[in-house]
C-alpha cells in the first residue's frame, strides 16, 4: 500500500479536468483531452495544476521505478529547503515535464487516484498539457522537430543512393560526433537503418476482402496503417505480418497514403501537427472501416495513437471513433480467430524459449499478453514476459539529453533478458527490442514476434 499525503491540496476542478463521478467502486476512467478550451492553454491554470499534482504525487511516491520524471520530481523536493513542494522553485517543474514520454504506465498501471477517485490525477495528460504550452510558445529545436518528422526524413533517406550514405554515416564514427553536435543524437546511441525496397514495393498486390470470413468482433479483411517505420526501417516487420495474416485466410491490403500517425508530434506537445496529421489520414481510414476493413498497425504506439489518444483529443467526431472501434492489435486480432476456431496451428518448427519485452504502449492497451498467448500455441516454445518500460520512446533514448537515462531505465530488462538464457528476444515494439539488444552488448538481435511467428509456419 502507497503512503499517501498527511494533507489533500486543495482539487481544482475545470473545463479542462472534469468532476469526478460519485462513488470509489467505479471502473477506472479517462476524460477526454481538452485541447481546444481556452482553460487548457491557460499558463496560471497549469501551474496550478501543476502543483497540486505534484504535491500529491511527493505523498505517493509509488510511481519512482517507472521512468526518470518521478525520481526528478521527488530530488527536487528532497533538495529543497523545506523538502516539500513550497519548497521547489515553479520554473524547475518543467525539469520534470521534460523527463516524461509519455508512456501511461503510471496511470494505467501505478496511480491510485486516477478518476474517479476525487483526487483526479492523470499524470501523463497533465505531462502532455504542460509539453503542448511549452511548444506553442517557445517552440522546439531545429533538432526535435526534425527528428518527430519520422516519415519526411524516411521518405528522404530511403530514396536510392541516398540510402547508402545514410545508412553508412549512422554506423561512422565521425558523422556521429557532428549529429550529436548538430542534431543532439548521442553517438552511442543505436538509430535504425533505412530501406529503399520499402513496404509498399515488398507488398505490390491488395486482397480484395470479397472471400472475407468474419469471426467474432473481426470482419477478416484487414488494412494495415503501414506506420512510417514499418514502411522505410522495418518493412520486413510488414511483410512478415502480412504472410502470417494471408496464411490464416485473412485478406489484407495496405494503407499506402498517410501522413505519421502524430504520436512523436504528441510527444513534442506539438499538437496543431497531431491535427494536420489527423485531418490526413481519418479520412482514408474511416473510408476503409466504412467498407467493413478492420484496421491494424505494426507498432503499439501507432495502434496506441489511433485506439486512445485521437478518440480522447477528439470526443465527438464519429469518424475517428469509428477507427477506434475498428483498431486491433496484430496478436489481438489473431486471438479473437483463434477463439473462433479459425486460427492455423499447423507449425513446422517449435521456437524454444522465447523473451519477450512487454512494450509501455502495448501493455497500456489493456488487452492481456495477446503476444504470448499467440506464441505459445506454437509446440515447444515458452515465452517469459518482461513488463519493464525498454526506455527508448522513439527519440528519448537516442538524445544526447536523456541517453543516460535511457540506458539505466532499460538495464533491469536486459538484466532479465541475460538470466532467460532465450533462443530469441523479441518486442512488438521494434525499437524498444533494437534499444535493449544493443544495450546487451553481446550479439543479441531483437525479432519482431510476427517474424518469429512466420518463422513457425515455415512460410
Amino acid at each position: 500500500m502507497c503512503c499517501r499525503p498527511s494533507r489533500m491540496p486543495e482539487v481544482s476542478m475545470s473545463s479542462v479536468i472534469k468532476p469526478p463521478r460519485e462513488g470509489s467502486l467505479e471502473a477506472p476512467t479517462r476524460h477526454p483531452i481538452d485541447w481546444k478550451s481556452p482553460d487548457f492553454w491557460d499558463e496560471a491554470a497549469l501551474e496550478r495544476e501543476l502543483e497540486r499534482v505534484f504535491d500529491l504525487c511527493h505523498g505517493c511516491r509509488r510511481c519512482v521505478s517507472l521512468c526518470q520524471a518521478f525520481p526528478t520530481l521527488f530530488d527536487l523536493v528532497d533538495d529543497s529547503p523545506t523538502m516539500e513542494l513550497d519548497g521547489v522553485d515553479k520554473q524547475d517543474y518543467r525539469k520534470v515535464v521534460e523527463q516524461c514520454y509519455l508512456c501511461d504506465l503510471c496511470y494505467q498501471t501505478k496511480c491510485p487516484y486516477i478518476p474517479p477517485h476525487e483526487w483526479n490525477i492523470d499524470f501523463p495528460h497533465l505531462m502532455l498539457r504542460a509539453k503542448a504550452v511549452a511548444f506553442r510558445k517557445e517552440g522546439a529545436p531545429l533538432s526535435a522537430r526534425l527528428l518527430s518528422n519520422t516519415r519526411t526524413v524516411g521518405r528522404l533517406a530511403s530514396i536510392p543512393v541516398v540510402v547508402e550514405a545514410v545508412n553508412w554515416g549512422n554506423r561512422n564514427g565521425t558523422v556521429r560526433s557532428l549529429l550529436e553536435k548538430t542534431l543532439s543524437v548521442h553517438r552511442d546511441a543505436r538509430v535504425p537503418e533505412y530501406h529503399s525496397d520499402t513496404a509498399d514495393k515488398r507488398i505490390p498486390e491488395d486482397d480484395d476482402g470479397a472471400a472475407a470470413q468474419p469471426a467474432g468482433p473481426t470482419s477478416g479483411k484487414v488494412a494495415v496503417f503501414v506506420t512510417c517505420y514499418g514502411r522505410y526501417n522495418h518493412p520486413q516487420m510488414v511483410e512478415d505480418l502480412v504472410a502470417v495474416y494471408r496464411h490464416n485466410g485473412i485478406a489484407v491490403k495496405l494503407i499506402r497514403h498517410n501522413q505519421c500517425c502524430g504520436m512523436p508530434k504528441m510527444e513534442l506537445g506539438d499538437l496543431d501537427s497531431v491535427d494536420r496529421y489527423k485531418q490526413a489520414n481519418l479520412p482514408v481510414l474511416a473510408t476503409a472501416v466504412r467498407e467493413g476493413w478492420d484496421i491494424v498497425t505494426p507498432i503499439p504506439s501507432c495502434t496506441l495513437m489511433l485506439r486512445q489518444e485521437l478518440p480522447l483529443m477528439y470526443p465527438d467526431d464519429p469518424d475517428v471513433q469509428a477507427v477506434k472501434a475498428a483498431m486491433f492489435d496484430p496478436f489481438e486480432y489473431l486471438m479473437h480467430r483463434h477463439t473462433a476456431g479459425l486460427l492455423r496451428t499447423d507449425f513446422q518448427q517449435g521456437l524454444g524459449k522465447v523473451a519477450w519485452q512487454v512494450a509501455c504502449h502495448q501493455r497500456v492497451q489493456n488487452i492481456g499478453p495477446k503476444t504470448r498467448q499467440v506464441l505459445e500455441l506454437v509446440p515447444d516454445t515458452e515465452v517469459t514476459a518482461i513488463e519493464r518500460c525498454s526506455g527508448h520512446d522513439g527519440t528519448y533514448g537516442v538524445k544526447r539529453a536523456s541517453y543516460a537515462h535511457a540506458r539505466k531505465i532499460a538495464k533491469p530488462v536486459e538484466n532479465r533478458v541475460r538470466q532467460s538464457e532465450a533462443a530469441h528476444f523479441t518486442s512488438d515494439c521494434v525499437m524498444a527490442g533494437a534499444h535493449i539488444a544493443h544495450g546487451l552488448g553481446d550479439g543479441t538481435a531483437a525479432e519482431h514476434p510476427i517474424s518469429l511467428l512466420r518463422r513457425a509456419y515455415g512460410i
